[in-house]
């Protein structure tokens, strides 16, 4: 598995994986109608492309090559992109790395895939002198679990409003680097 850093050119990679990953993630937390709605409000072309290109999230991508499938033309090996988050340093000034999104497809998860996601995210982090690691995740999710067993704590609760009537109910984590 490789990790590369992921640019606007890579949007609709990203939004085939959210796409296969959130309804299946948030099926047991979320009615479908909220889904559907955070999925347009946070996964569209043109919100992905502002929040690259104005907020200063940086995305990154999993991926690895199929030994088994070539590109007819080059014969290169075929990538097969696995999932992706994203990070933004400095969040509000607060010299904390906010870690904003980490999905894999569901085929993947547990393959130590998100562990690298996060471990090359504390290394950009450190290497950019930033001494937290900071997370919001919905206070139903399983992936607490997965946070908590790499250092995170729950520092806080918050309910945000997102509009049309929905509401994220998080828990903020942390993770001191």
């Amino acid at each position: 598995m490789h990790i590369r850093n992921a640019f606007t050119d890579d949007i609709p990679i990203i939004r085939d994986i959210a796409y296969k990953t959130w309804p299946i993630a948030f099926r047991d937390i979320l009615k479908p109608q909220q889904i559907d709605y955070m999925l347009d409000m946070m996964y569209s072309a043109t919100s992905l492309a502002e929040q690259i290109d104005i907020k200063g999230h940086r995305f990154l991508l999993a991926f690895f090559y199929d030994l088994e499938n070539t590109n007819n033309e080059s014969g290169q090996r075929e990538c097969r992109y696995i999932g992706y988050s994203s990070y933004e340093l400095n969040f509000d000034k607060t010299g904390k790395t906010k870690i904003h999104k980490i999905y894999i497809l569901p085929k993947f998860q547990g393959s130590g895939c998100g562990k690298a996601m996060i471990k090359e995210i504390e290394k950009i982090a450190r290497f950019n002198n930033s001494g937290i690691l900071s997370l919001n995740v919905n206070r139903s999710n399983r992936a607490i679990t997965f946070y908590k067993n790499f250092g995170f704590k729950i520092i806080n609760e918050e309910n945000i409003d997102i509009g049309n009537g929905f509401f994220m109910e998080d828990y903020v984590m942390e993770k001191v680097l």
